[in-house]
Parts: C-alpha cells; structure tokens; sequence
C-alpha cells in the first residue's frame, strides 16, 4: 500500500535552502511553494489541500488574507498543523487554530543568539554615543572627543521582561559584562528565573530599579500596550529602552514624549507598529535613537538554524511525533483523532495525558 502523500505549503518568502532541502529527503512529503505574484485563486488552491502551512510570524510580510485566521481555517479543512517561521506567530488567530483542531508550533530559540547579540549592540551604541559618534564623524570637524562621551555598561542594571530563550541569553550576556540582571516573568516561578540568570522582581519594581528594560516577551493580548505612558514614567530618570521582541507591545507616541522630556535617555527599536515604519516618523528624527527593521535574529546563522529546526520539526510532526515547540499543546486530543482520520495512524502521546 503507496504512503499518503502529506502536503505542506509555504509562500515564496526568503528562506534559507535549509528548509527545502530537509523536506525534500522525505519521500511522502509534497512541498509547494506558492508566488505572492500569482493570482489568489493559486494560493487558495494549495492552501486546501494542505496538511501544514509553513507561514510567516512577522505581521508586514504577508497580505492578510494568508494569516491564519478562522476564516482561513475554515476554507482548509485538511490543515492539521500551523509552521510560525519565528519564536512569534503575530499572523496566527490561535484560538481559533486550537477549536479547529489544528496544531500551533514556532522555532522558539532558533534566533535566540543573534537576537541576543544585537540587543546588546543596542545597549553599547547607545551608552558609547556609537552612532552619534559615526554622524558627527561623516559632517563636522572641531567637536572635542568628550563631546560624545558615553558610559561602562558594567555595574548598570538590566531589566529583562520575558526571560525565555532570547532572555536567557541576554542574561548570561549581562553577567559577562559584569551587569546585575533583574526579570519580570509572569509564567515563571523565581527558582526558574534564578536559574535563567535573573532575580525575579515584579513589573514595577523592574521598571523603577533598572538602568536597561529590554523587551523580550511575545505580542500577544495581555502585552499590546504594557509599555505605556505610565510605564515609561515608572522608570528610572534616564534610563533606556531596548526592544528586540514585536511592535505594539510598547506605545511610540509615549516613548516619544519620554525620550523628549529625557525621562528615557535613548531607545534602541528594532520593531514597529508598522515595519518598516514611514521615514516622516518622528522618532527617526531623534539622535537618542536608533533604528533597525526587524532585524535582530535576521543573520545568516539563524536563518539557516530556524529553516532547519522547522522542517525537522514538520517531518517529525507528519510522521505522527509531538512536535517540541508544540503553542497550544491542549488542541492534542483533537489534533490527535484529525491525524488519525487522515492518515490511518496514531500520534505520539505527550507527556501530560
């Protein structure tokens, strides 16, 4: 008896050769790639016979008529499990994945060295003036050296709001440029943070004692806005605000008028509301600012790294194995009986039934 041909289906996003290639050793899997250019009735025909869909996490990339949305899910009724392409999946209605019986998974930690990285790329340009230094270097002659006279992170404080893999990192980071670590986690216990590297404080006192708030927790309902005008006034005179996690989890009209009055000494904003964010907007304006698109876990190395750990994860999945960085672990007793009815095989049972 011939295998099932299992289906999964991604759009012609950059993707390192990684992905194609390790879903390609697998003789029961049909890859389809679908051109954003074609007419959306190609895209529609794929996507109903899918039984993965490798989608993008990033919420600019895709129209939205290709996020994962009840309405897509309901026009693709062979679909039995989700591919964010990132830790986050800010294109994906997970709710309603779970009452379909569709399984949620990311490549949570895949980028979590390169978004380490560039958080602190972030911290030390803005404390060394690195880039206000680069400008005046390019336009003027006759300003003094200590004119641009920055400050040691060593001895400052970090705040770390959501210590999970890129967290982590950011702590051990920390501790080697002999910084003090405190972490606001709602999910964790303080024996965990402590074992992260962090001690574990609340949201406020984080805010009030930290030198750095770095953002590393997902978008998600309980975080769009947490960083607001009030938060921003909770925290130390001067301090600053790095985020390397997802626009909207911190309000940009408040962080201007932080970083205008000095409340907030200076920004590090690799997210937006809106990606890449208009040129006219004004907190591109300031020198206490610096920009990036997106871009911390956007290396080579990572690339390659979470195109791999998704396909793997993918072909462990269609082969009927629990998928490591499952989100919405209890859709499994549904997802489970949707498994079996297509495929005529039972799954690996997860560890909590």
């Amino acid at each position: 008896m011939s295998a099932i041909t299992k289906n999964v289906v991604r759009f012609d996003l950059p993707i390192n050769p990684a992905f194609d290639e390790r879903l390609g050793h697998e003789s029961d899997i049909d890859l389809t790639v679908c051109r954003r250019a074609d007419p959306e009735e190609a895209g529609w025909a794929a996507l109903e016979q899918a039984h993965v869909y490798h989608t993008s996490s990033a919420k600019d990339e895709l129209p939205r008529r290709w996020f994962v949305s009840a309405e897509l899910l309901a026009r693709c009724p062979q679909l039995l499990c989700v591919s964010s392409a990132g830790a986050g999946y800010d294109t994906v209605d997970v709710p309603a994945c779970t009452k379909a019986g569709v399984a949620l998974v990311n490549q949570a930690g895949g980028n979590a060295n390169s978004v380490a990285e560039l958080t602190f790329g972030l911290i030390i340009s803005l404390y060394r003036r690195v880039i206000e230094l680069d400008r005046r270097m390019r336009n003027e002659r006759g300003f003094k050296r200590e004119d641009v006279m920055g400050h040691e992170i060593g001895g400052k404080v970090l705040g770390i709001i959501g210590i999970g893999h890129v967290g982590t990192r950011v702590a051990a980071l920390a501790h080697a440029f002999g910084m003090s670590v405190l972490a606001a986690d709602p999910y964790l216990t303080a024996e965990e943070i402590a074992r992260r590297g962090g001690v574990s404080v609340s949201f406020d006192d984080l805010l009030a004692r930290s030198d750095v708030v770095s953002l590393h927790c997902p978008r998600a309902p309980d975080t769009i806005g947490m960083i607001d005008a009030r938060a921003f006034q909770r925290m130390k005179q001067g301090a600053l605000f790095i985020t390397t996690a997802r626009g909207g989890i911190h309000d940009e009209g408040a962080l201007l008028a932080a970083l205008e009055t000095g409340k907030v000494g200076g920004a590090g904003l690799d997210v937006w509301d809106k990606e890449p964010p208009p040129l006219d907007h004004p907190l591109l304006k300031l020198d206490s600012v610096i920009a990036g698109y997106h871009t911390a876990g956007v290396t080579h190395e990572a690339r390659r790294n979470m195109a791999a750990i998704a396909a793997e994860q993918i072909a462990g999945v269609l082969k009927g194995g629990r998928p490591p960085r499952l989100i919405n672990p209890e859709v499994w007793p549904a997802y489970a009986a949707r498994f079996e009815a297509a495929f005529g095989k039972q799954v690996q049972v997860l560890d909590s039934e």
